[in-house]
């Protein structure tokens, strides 16, 4: 199920983002880039509508992943 951003606290809506940009595997550039940097960097990814909030009933887990 999408979760529309505009339906989440900026609080909530940032600690979704900090979660998925500190996961393990994440970092695959040549120089560190700053967690505020990262996390500025989804949610214009998500304002454009190219990455979706999914929550997963089954597990009520929440999950970033590009729209298809």
């Amino acid at each position: 199920m999408e979760i529309p951003p505009d339906q989440l606290s900026p609080e909530v809506l940032d600690a979704i983002i900090e979660e998925f940009v500190t996961r393990e595997g994440t970092e695959y550039g040549a120089s560190p880039v700053s967690l505020t940097t990262k996390v500025a960097q989804v949610k214009q990814q998500i304002s454009r509508g190219e990455v979706v909030i999914s929550f997963d009933p089954k597990t009520e887990t929440v999950d970033l992943r590009r729209r298809c």
